[in-house]
C-alpha cells in the first residue's frame, strides 16, 4: 500500500483528469468512481484532495462507513 503526504494527496482533486483521493483517519481513499464525488466535489461541501476526518466526524450527516465502498489505496505518512 502506497504512503502520501499530505501534499500530494491534494494532486488528486478530481480535477483536469486526475484521480479525486480523501483521507479519513490516516487511511487514503480512492472516490474518483463515486457518483457522490463529480468533479471532486461531494454535495458542493467537500472537495477530493483533502483530510476529511474532522469534516465527517462532526458535520457530515452520514457516518464514515459511507467510504467503505471505496477502494483504500494508501495511507498517510506520519
Amino acid at each position: 500500500m502506497q504512503e502520501f503526504t499530505v501534499e500530494e494527496i491534494a494532486r488528486y482533486n478530481g480535477k483536469d483528469g486526475e484521480k479525486a483521493y480523501v483521507v479519513y483517519n490516516g487511511k487514503v481513499y480512492d472516490v474518483t468512481e463515486s457518483v457522490f464525488w463529480s468533479e471532486g466535489e461531494h454535495m458542493g461541501l467537500h472537495e477530493a484532495g483533502n483530510d476529511l476526518t474532522e469534516a465527517l466526524d462532526t458535520e457530515a450527516p452520514h457516518e464514515s462507513f459511507a467510504l467503505d465502498a471505496c477502494p483504500v489505496v494508501g495511507t498517510i505518512k506520519k
